[in-house]
């Protein structure tokens, strides 16, 4: 049975447009897998803890006692959802040039030595399958060309973050210009559209 995990960075809902682009990734995506199952994690309504003093030991202890345990839990389930997901659906808005801190707060969690990177003869390598990874970004402004470009810090992070896990088929399906032009937002929303499209009819899995 095929796996989609999908995280919602967003702290809107009804409004939000990563959702929203995000809802019709997870339609295509469970019409090329009636039998799947969705896993959803919406960092709005269960917001996750930022990492204290007690997870980071807990990160780099080789055992555990029942404080650095309950201090890694989540992380722990987290990562196991992560490794178990055959693919990745995130759904993000841009928050003053990068993630939200939600989503900082989750990446904080399954960003985690000898879980899911490692260092091997010094040299930093990924520990997590690759796989298809669904990346809707909902930006205000236009960010793919000059002088916005160098105020992008999202896509870039995102990209890094998931090539240093070991992921590196990563499909951006970006909005812009949320805020400021709607014209030019529902210009891009239908290009993302069709790209969605397109990705379940040409390559389904």
């Amino acid at each position: 049975m095929a796996i989609l995990l999908r995280i919602d960075a967003s702290a809107r809902h009804s409004d939000s447009v990563s959702r929203r682009v995000a809802d019709h990734v997870q339609a295509r995506w469970t019409e090329a897998h009636p039998a799947g199952q969705v896993v959803v994690r919406d960092l709005a309504t269960q917001p996750i803890p930022h990492i204290n003093e007690a997870t980071i030991r807990g990160f780099y202890a080789t055992e555990h006692d029942e404080e650095l345990r309950r201090a890694t839990q989540l992380s722990d389930e987290l990562i196991g959802e992560l490794l178990a997901a055959d693919e990745i659906l995130l759904s993000t808005p841009m928050y003053n040039f990068t993630v939200p801190s939600a989503l900082k707060a989750y990446i904080d969690q399954i960003v985690r030595i000898n879980k899911t990177f490692a260092v091997v003869d010094r040299q930093l390598q990924g520990l997590v399958p690759d796989k298809r990874v669904y990346v809707v970004l909902a930006e205000g402004a236009a960010y793919r060309e000059l002088p916005m470009a160098d105020y992008d810090f999202l896509q870039p992070y995102l990209y890094r973050l998931f090539s240093f896990l070991g992921i590196t088929n990563v499909v951006f399906l970006t909005i812009d210009s949320t805020t400021l032009d709607p014209v030019a937002m529902q210009a891009s929303q239908a290009v993302a559209t069709t790209r969605i499209n397109e990705l379940f009819t040409l390559n389904p899995a």
